[in-house]
């Protein structure tokens, strides 16, 4: 038969494979429920990732914007001795975190209130570009970590499908195509044995019952 194990048809294989197809089934049923858990979970940050993306999107020309204004207005070599000496505006705290089996960064951000210049050329535009770009920063660590998470569940999702599908069509069914051939052995050899012992029951009758000769 197509797809059979290369086992011994005997009674204690087939009570073997009954029990491994049985943990197969039950293993099965737990990679389903975990592809149905995983991809409802990949579904909803699929829209949070979405609406998230797109927030950074129009923050980032609104810090764009201010930027190019506060260029314009300071040119870039203030631009660039405005910020010497400046201390990051922003503590970045990366930590794992599990959900369903599937580990990813979680990004923790804290800003700094801005810190003054003490420059006279300075213009109110360089504040404010310093002020956005602050915000989308915190955006983009939270945008970095919303799709380090949605792309490692979206992975595990394809691999618990393949293994779902796996077990569903091709393992499984090889132990039950095995397991209803040692059966149909088995009963062959049974019918076999029992036809024997006919005969022989047969034979042994008609051998009581010829009268012995003197």
């Amino acid at each position: 038969m197509k797809g059979r194990l290369k086992v011994r048809p005997t009674k204690s294989t087939l009570l073997s494979l009954r029990r491994q197809v049985s943990a197969l089934q039950h293993g099965h049923d737990l990679l389903e429920r975990k592809r149905e858990l995983l991809t409802r979970l990949v579904h909803q940050r699929l829209h949070s990732y979405r609406e998230l993306r797109s927030t950074v999107s129009e923050a980032l020309q609104g810090a764009y914007h201010w930027l190019a204004v506060a260029h314009m207005r300071m040119g870039g070599t203030q631009l660039h001795q405005a910020v010497l000496g400046l201390k990051p505006a922003l503590s970045v705290y990366i930590l794992p975190r599990s959900s369903i089996g599937v580990e990813y960064p979680t990004v923790t951000v804290e800003s700094s209130p801005l810190q003054p210049v003490g420059l006279m050329w300075t213009d109110a535009s360089f504040d404010e570009a310093r002020k956005r770009m602050t915000e989308i920063a915190m955006l983009l660590a939270q945008l970095g970590e919303a799709e380090t998470a949605l792309w490692r569940l979206l992975n595990e999702q394809r691999k618990t499908q393949k293994r779902v599908n796996a077990l569903k069509y091709n393992v499984i069914p090889s132990y039950q195509t095995t397991i209803r051939y040692i059966e149909s052995t088995l009963s062959e050899e049974e019918r076999n044995t029992l036809f024997q012992l006919k005969v022989m029951r047969s034979q042994l009758a008609a051998g009581a019952g010829q009268s012995p000769i003197g």
